[in-house]
This record gives C-alpha cells, structure tokens and sequence, in this order.
C-alpha cells in the first residue's frame, strides 16, 4: 500500500507541475529524494499521462484546426505549429547526439529554477503596459521552437515556462494566446519525447519483469488526472493574472533545492 501512495504521489506531482510553469524535473527530483528513484520506464509513462490529459484539454481547439483547413487562419496556425515543432524536433536531436544535455542533478536543476524565475519577472516587467496582442506570427513560432530546446539541454527549465514567455517575448503579449500556443506546440514535442525514451529503453533491452505494474497504472492515471485538471485551472486563471505568483515560486524551490538536496 505504501508503494502505491508514493507512485500516487509522484503521479500528483508529475500531473500538476508538467504544464504548470515551476519544472517537472525539479519537484520529481526532490519527491524521489524522498519517497525513492523509479525506474526510467515508470518516468516516461507519468509523463505519458500527463501527455493524454492535455490532448483530451485541446481536443475542441484541435478538431476545429484539423476539419477547419479550409479556413486560411486555420492553416496558417497549423503551420507556425508545425514550424515549431521542427525547429525543436531537430534541435533537440542535434543537442542529443552532441552530448550538451546536463544531468538532472540538483545544482542544475535548481539554478534553472532560480534563473527562470528571476526571468519570469523581468519578462513580465517588460511587456508590463503592452498592447495585448493575440496573433500568433512565425516570429513567435520560430522563438517558442528553439526555446522549447532549451528545456530539452537544460532540466528544470520546464518547457511550459520557455515556451510561453518565449511567445510573449516575441509579441504574443496575450498570455492566454502565448499559453495556448505554448501547450499545442507541446503535444506533439512530449509524444516526440515520449516515443525517443520509448525507443531507448527497447534499444537498451530493460527488463520490464521487476517493474511493480500496479504502481505503474497508478500512477499513470493519476497523472493524467491531475494534469488534466492543472491545465484547465491554468487556462483559466491566465486570463486574469500574470504569471509572477509561479516565478516567485520557482526561485524558493530552487533555493530549497539547493539547501535540503543534496
């Protein structure tokens, strides 16, 4: 029973921080200081959950995508997603095979957290008193692809965070039309990823027989679970806030990362 608590609690985690702009990598890391490492197999299907959530989220937005292709906006939003999506595609496989991934150990983790909060806040500064612009251009597609790498070569980044204030840094000052982008552009990358660590583990010939399976489900759907409902709160509350409260945040996980981890 204890196991099954600790593989829901990491599933909770997973679930609410994957899309949230604080880093998956970073409270994972912490959580499993604590309650035990799990296998890289158990890693990648929480992730896959959270993945199945956010489709189920944008299913309207992308069916009236797909069967809108007659409408010239449609299309053209399509293709600035699948911009992005290439420009982080083949980024990310230049950055692996060039070994420039850092490890997710805690002084890594914990500086991204601390810098991308610090960031957070001057970003939100800047465009602070902007025009609200809510049009996606291939500016905007071209920045949110190549930071989306950055969460890929750096751990605890979170790849929620760079993408949208890559977006709004690029004139995407709308933080709900930045936060859309962001989380559409991100389906395709986390299946993306999902499949590669998939593909690694196979060509790694893992033993699967010792993985505890009713932890695995567990946390599986929880953190489908929880992250469906941590988009949903997301997209809501950015239509009335800015995003400092997470940026905050994020620079006391770092600082208590660096000060009870080790």
């Amino acid at each position: 029973m204890t196991d099954l608590l600790n593989a829901a609690l990491l599933g909770i985690i997973e679930g609410l921080t994957e899309f949230l702009p604080i880093s998956s990598t970073g409270h994972l890391l912490i959580a499993e200081h604590w309650l035990g490492a799990r296998s890289e197999l158990f890693n990648v299907a929480i992730q896959a959950g959270a993945i199945l959530a956010s489709l189920v989220v944008f299913r309207p937005r992308l069916q009236q995508l797909l069967l809108g292709l007659g409408a010239r906006e449609n299309r053209d939003y399509l293709a600035k997603l699948a911009l992005a999506f290439l420009i982080t595609a083949v980024g990310g496989l230049v950055a692996k095979k060039a070994g420039l991934e850092l490890p997710a150990t805690v002084a890594p983790v914990a500086a991204a957290l601390i810098i991308g909060g610090v960031a957070m806040l001057l970003i939100e500064r800047l465009i602070a008193g902007r025009l609200v612009i809510a049009e996606v251009t291939w500016s905007v597609a071209i920045w949110v692809g190549s930071c989306q790498i950055l969460a890929a070569v750096f751990p605890g980044t979170s790849r929620s965070a760079a993408t949208i204030f890559a977006a709004m840094l690029a004139g995407l000052t709308s933080r709900p039309a930045a936060t859309e982008f962001a989380f559409l552009v991100g389906i395709p990358t986390m299946f993306a990823a999902t499949a590669y660590e998939f593909l690694k583990l196979h060509e790694r010939a893992s033993p699967t027989a010792s993985e505890d399976w009713p932890a695995f489900a567990v946390a599986f759907v929880v953190s489908a679970v929880v992250a469906f409902v941590a988009v949903k709160w997301l997209l809501r509350y950015v239509q009335t806030h800015r995003f400092t409260a997470f940026a905050w945040y994020r620079i006391a996980a770092g600082i208590a990362l660096l000060c009870f981890v080790r």
